[in-house]
């Protein structure tokens, strides 16, 4: 793993929209960011099954449902008012703050 960190303009809680791979089409909230590795966790998407040995903590194994990152350039935020992919933008304010903006719109995003 590269010990570099990646801007990652998408935050915990955005909607997104997955643009490519085998979850294209389908929308989820972003659960978790991963700078290091480029990477965002999406509930609902990149689902795996994962054999886990019985532990102490965990007696009885089996087989469980993770949710494994999905690459940042895959998925989009969604522009709630037209329910489309959209690129994010920054503006900075008269009184200095920096906001994100939808690319498409000009809108903030909330």
């Amino acid at each position: 793993m590269s010990d570099n960190m990646f801007k990652i303009r998408l935050k915990k809680g955005d909607t997104v929209i997955v643009r490519a791979g085998k979850y294209k089409g389908q929308t989820g909230k972003v659960t978790a960011t991963h700078p290091t590795e480029n990477k965002v966790t999406v509930e609902g998407i990149n689902i795996v099954k994962k054999h886990v040995k019985p532990t102490q903590f965990k007696p009885q194994g089996g087989i469980v449902e993770i949710t494994k990152p999905i690459w940042v350039s895959k998925v989009a935020i969604v522009e709630p008012t037209s329910k489309k992919a959209s690129r994010i933008g920054y503006v900075v304010k008269e009184d200095g703050t920096k906001s994100r903006v939808f690319k498409s719109t000009g809108k903030e995003i909330k």
